[in-house]
Order: C-alpha cells, then sequence, then structure tokens
C-alpha cells in the first residue's frame, strides 16, 4: 500500500484508541474528522501542492482549547455536556492551515489549575515511564504531554500559566515551550488568568516545536497582547548553535530543594552546555524562586476567581475542591492586594531584567524532583513549580528539554529562560543541546 499521510492518520489513530483506555491521556478521537483532512492533505500532496513542515502531521488538543465540531469540558465535572465549539481556537486555525490534522482532545486539569497533573473527577492521565505503577503526568496539560511522551503523537497543544507546558514535559520526557505572552493567541482558550496565560507547544523534538511556534504565532484581534508584537522566525538560527553565548546557571542555595537525581541531570547538562562552547556563571537573584512563585500564586488565583467565582462559590457545583481551594484563595484578595501585587510584579521583573542583562538566557532544572507515585501527591505542595511559575511572572519564555533518565527510570528535564519575544533563542539553545545529548532511554 502506497504510504499516504491518509495511512499514517489511521494508525496513529488506531494506537491511540488502543492505548487511551490504559494511559488516559485523551478526551476525545475524532476520527471522521481526522480522516477528512488527511485525505484532503493526500490531494494536495498529490497535486505537488506542501502546507509546510506539519503537512500531514498529528497533533493533540488540551481540552480546554476549541476545536471546532467538539465539545470543551476543560476537565471539569461542571461541563458534563457542553454544546461543540462553534469554530476552531485562533491557534488550532493556524495550526490547521499550516497542514497539521487534529488527531485528538487531551485531558487536562479541571480548568487548567494544577501542577500534578490530577483529576479526581474525570481521572488522571497516566505517566508513560512506568508500566507498573501509576505516577504523576504533570499539569496542567497533563494529557498532551502522556500523548507526547508515549510517542502516541509527536506533537500537541498545552496551555502555561504556571508551568502547565513545562512540568508535563519535564515529568513525561518531552520538549515544551512557554511562549512569551503576546506571540500566540488565546482566543479560543477558557482562561485561568489573563495576566499569565499562555499558548505552546509539547513535541518529540526541539525542531518540531519551533515549526509549531512558527505556524501559531501571529496577531489577533480578539487577543490584544498579540498586537503590534515584533515576531521572529523561529527557525531561521535554529541551526546556529551556541558557541559564544553567556549562560547563567544556579547558585548553590537556589537548588537545595532538588533532589539528587536531579541535581546530577543538572551537573550533566551544564557539561554539555560548555562543551558547546556555552560560557557558564552563576546568577544572584534578586529573590528566591519560593518568592516568586508566591507571588504568581496570588495574581492567578486572583484571575482565576474571576473568571469562575459562580462555580467556586456554589457548593453543589461538581468541581474539584482543590480548585475551589485555589480559586477561594482570590476570592479573599481585596482590589488594594491586587493592585499591591501587580506594583511588585513590574518591579520585581525590571530587577530580574538587570541582574541577566550580562547573560543570553538562564538554564536551571524544568522541576525540582522527578514524577512521583499519585499516591504521593500532595495537592496543598506546589514542589513541581517551583522553577516554572517564576518564568510567568517575570514574563520570560521557558523551554523545557529531557536531559536523560534518572537512577529510578523516570525522566529529567533542562529549561532554558530567556528574556520576553526571544523564543528562537531558548529554541536554538534547546536544540544544540538535544543534538548534543543523543537519545534520553
Amino acid at each position: 500500500m502506497k504510504n499516504t499521510i491518509s495511512t499514517a492518520i489511521e494508525t496513529t489513530l488506531e494506537t491511540c484508541e488502543a492505548r487511551g483506555a490504559d494511559l488516559f491521556a485523551f478526551s476525545a478521537l475524532p476520527k471522521a474528522a481526522a480522516r477528512a483532512t488527511a485525505a484532503y492533505l493526500d490531494a494536495l500532496t498529490a497535486h505537488g501542492v506542501s502546507l509546510g513542515p506539519l503537512h500531514g502531521v498529528p497533533i493533540g488538543v488540551k481540552d480546554i482549547i476549541d476545536v471546532a465540531g467538539l465539545a470543551t469540558h476543560a476537565g471539569s465535572a461542571t461541563r458534563p455536556a457542553p454544546p461543540p465549539a462553534a469554530k476552531d481556537a485562533f491557534v488550532v486555525a493556524k495550526l490547521r492551515a499550516a497542514g497539521a490534522v487534529i488527531a485528538a482532545k487531551t485531558n487536562t486539569v479541571e480548568f487548567a489549575f494544577g501542577g500534578w497533573g490530577t483529576n479526581k473527577a474525570i481521572g488522571t492521565p497516566k505517566n508513560p515511564w512506568n508500566d507498573a505503577a501509576h505516577y504523576t503526568p504533570g499539569g496542567s496539560s497533563s494529557g498532551t504531554g502522556v500523548a507526547v511522551g508515549s510517542g502516541l503523537l509527536p506533537a500537541g497543544l498545552g496551555t502555561d500559566t504556571g508551568g502547565s507546558v513545562r512540568i508535563p514535559a519535564a515529568f513525561c520526557g518531552c520538549v515544551g515551550l512557554k511562549t512569551s505572552i503576546g506571540l500566540v493567541s488565546r482566543s479560543g482558550v477558557v482562561p485561568l488568568s489573563d495576566t499569565f496565560d499562555t499558548v505552546g507547544p509539547l513535541t518529540d523534538t526541539v525542531h518540531r516545536a519551533a515549526e509549531m511556534l512558527s505556524a501559531m504565532q501571529g496577531e489577533d484581534r480578539s487577543d490584544p497582547t498579540t498586537i503590534d508584537v515584533s515576531r521572529k522566525d523561529p527557525l531561521a538560527d535554529i541551526e546556529r548553535g551556541i558557541s559564544g553565548l553567556r549562560l547563567a546557571i544556579l547558585q548553590p542555595d537556589d537548588l537545595q530543594q532538588v533532589t539528587r537525581e536531579v541535581s546530577e541531570a543538572y551537573t550533566r547538562a551544564q557539561g554539555i552546555l560548555g562543551q558547546l562552547g556555552a560560557t557558564l556563571a552563576p546568577l544572584q537573584l534578586p529573590m528566591t524562586f519560593l518568592e516568586y512563585q508566591t507571588r504568581a500564586t496570588r495574581i492567578v488565583s486572583s484571575d482565576a476567581y474571576a473568571f469562575h467565582d459562580e462555580l467556586a462559590d456554589d457548593p453543589d457545583a461538581p468541581m474539584n475542591e482543590t480548585t475551589r481551594m485555589r480559586m477561594h484563595v482570590g476570592r479573599d484578595l481585596t482590589a488594594k492586594d491586587r493592585i499591591i501585587a501587580q506594583r511588585e510584579r513590574h518591579l520585581a521583573i525590571a530587577d530580574f531584567l538587570a541582574r541577566l542583562d550580562r547573560f543570553d538566557a538562564l538554564v536551571i532544572p524544568s522541576a525540582p524532583i522527578t514524577a512521583i507515585p499519585i499516591a504521593d501527591a500532595d495537592e496543598n505542595n506546589y514542589e513541581m513549580s517551583l522553577y516554572t511559575r517564576p518564568a510567568n511572572y517575570l514574563e520570560l519564555c521557558g523551554l523545557s528539554v529531557p536531559i536523560g533518565l534518572a537512577p529510578s527510570g523516570m525522566p529529567t528535564s533542562l529549561q532554558v529562560m530567556v528574556r520576553r519575544f526571544d523564543d528562537p533563542l531558548a529554541l536554538r539553545i534547546g536544540h544544540a543541546f538535544e543534538q548534543a545529548r543523543g537519545a534520553i532511554a
């Protein structure tokens, strides 16, 4: 049989269905629509037309992002039977135009509010790196992380408000890009925090993440953050290497909460970056990662409550109690609290960028721990986002790239943090590291 896009998509759909029940990555597999798209792309190919590097690539879409004809459940039992979306979210439409095939909707933490990846109401996806036990997938883009990390899909969409792309990428052994706010439209996405929400890809390689960003970014009048933004080609310099770049690393005091296996992986990653010609030196941060994380959490909770207050305040609404609790933190913040928090944030951004001035990027662990058994996940403990929330708080771009497997068999990950709109630089650094690192398994 001739190898066509339709053949490849059919195989993908069969594989996703076969493993779907075990991994619980998917909320929907729109088979008919995917097959129709594949047939259309085959017709284009037969006439010598290609829509680009994503032509025929199957992707998953986190189930807080609208896909025309499919319901958006947002991982919540409060939305048991929502009407199908009337149209694609802006980012989905952009990916379709670039030739991507929407093969699945992927499961998520309720309203994207959680970092372990757990969802007691609808179920929690299973980390693909441990067949014997149920380990945390990372959240909130849990289903996408599992789908890509398991190899079921080469790419997918997530959202990142405090690490929700980078944490599942780190836990599931794939690449995750928290895009700079303003590069990618959020219209058609169920909001959590308009201060911090971003849409980003989870992929099998850094190069594919760059291809995804190239297709996804663009101006959308429905999202004012995207207006009058200067965008760069993410692929233009991706093969340039990192010789001569100045990379900041963490001081020992900033690594006190890191496990031994993550510390060893971070040291290995620094060695690879040095061998590639980068200069590494410690950065003295203006405040601790915990302080950045705490400040970000207060703002996220305030935003989340503003969007979802009626559900959070309704004791009869079937909302996860952890979600309700996190939103009620925002309910208790006064207008004065919010104004002070925003003022502190602007000062913190300026202070951090001044410290970063002599560096091109900051490289740190994506998470201080590797994935843990679901039974050990404490919903009141936010340790998994210690190193991710600061990027949202400080308006940075963050790229999570696998380093390798820890002795426990779970993935470890490096995060490349760069200034807002320097996403192509993060991808360039990540690509060079990935090429030098080799296979992780």
